[in-house]
């Protein structure tokens, strides 16, 4: 079994066609199943249905491509850090976040990028959920999280303190209020975002105990679209108050504290334990420090574990 033949593995499971995968990687059609029926030779097992046309595949199939996954990604990972050794002023820095997260590093990439002009910098939009497994499996070097990974292969940096806030359009009678209790709350509309988290399970279980209800008539793919939902008065929201920094700021939302719930949130970066960090994540790390410390709180480099 070589890099070869997982490279044509791959291409044939993602592809889900063993002519599609021949053109993606310029072979022929003929050369992609053989290097197939070799490599299920050489392990004893099938790898693809062949009752179907599709490149399902078996479960031994499904085991082996997770694997493949991670030593093409690492052979990739290899030539750039070779790469890097020639040439030290290039490279790349691959990060993961997701739309929250994201409004965090943008001071932070607008510093490094001053810094590190010619590093090309690309960060990917994932589930949080993800991001743990994309670091794992060398998809990407460091993620952004809201929540500590529970897997002791992932270290965690705490760089960023924030909470989940309340905000009302400015027309709301509540928006006249400084602070006001859930039993107050029963009544109103929630906009919330359709991806549970355990956030909002903490607000649920808030909303339980003190016996009001909880009323979610909306539920939107992004914290932008709950945003523009509010500001037209269409209900209110509990969003990060990264997020909604701006809108309270210039006035089209207005933040009011509900006095039972005060929910920090505390933003991580995360990475392989046992990795040897490009010289691009490197710089990043320090460059993410130094702003900690010029900018104080909420800003913050706390190492986790």
């Amino acid at each position: 079994m070589d890099l070869f033949q997982l490279e044509m593995f791959v291409a044939v499971a993602e592809e889900r066609s063993f002519s599609r995968a021949a053109t993606r990687l310029h072979r022929t059609q003929p050369a992609v199943s053989q290097a197939i029926a070799k490599l299920e030779a050489e392990l004893g097992e099938t790898l693809f249905e062949r009752s179907t046309r599709d490149g399902t595949l078996t479960d031994a199939g499904e085991v082996l491509k997770d694997y493949a996954t991670k030593l093409l990604n690492l052979r990739a990972e290899s030539r750039d850090a070779l790469a890097e050794l020639r040439a030290l002023h290039r490279g790349r820095l691959n990060l993961a976040a997701n739309e929250y997260t994201c409004l965090y590093l943008l001071p932070m990439l607008d510093e490094f990028r001053r810094q590190n002009p010619r590093i090309k910098v690309t960060v990917h939009r994932a589930l949080a959920s993800r991001i743990p497994d994309d670091v794992l499996m060398h998809t990407v070097e460091i993620g952004v999280l809201s929540f500590r990974p529970d897997d002791p292969q992932i270290r965690s940096i705490a760089v960023y303190r924030d909470q989940l806030d309340f905000v009302v359009n400015p027309k709301s009678p509540l928006a006249k209020q400084k602070e006001v209790s859930i039993r107050e709350l029963g009544a109103q509309n929630f906009i919330a975002h359709n991806i549970s988290t355990p956030q909002r399970q903490k607000v649920i279980e808030a909303f339980e105990r003190h016996k009001t209800p909880l009323r979610i008539g909306v539920e939107l793919p992004s914290l932008e679209a709950i945003k523009r939902f509010v500001e037209a008065g269409n209900g209110v929201a509990l969003v990060p108050g990264l997020a909604v920094a701006p809108e309270v700021e210039s006035g089209a939302l207005v933040r009011v504290n509900i006095k039972e719930l005060q929910l920090e949130r505390r933003l991580r970066l995360v990475y392989r334990r046992q990795a040897s960090l490009s010289h691009a994540a490197q710089a990043f790390l320090k460059i993410v420090e130094a702003f900690s410390a010029a900018h104080g709180d909420p800003y913050c480099f706390q190492q986790e574990r």
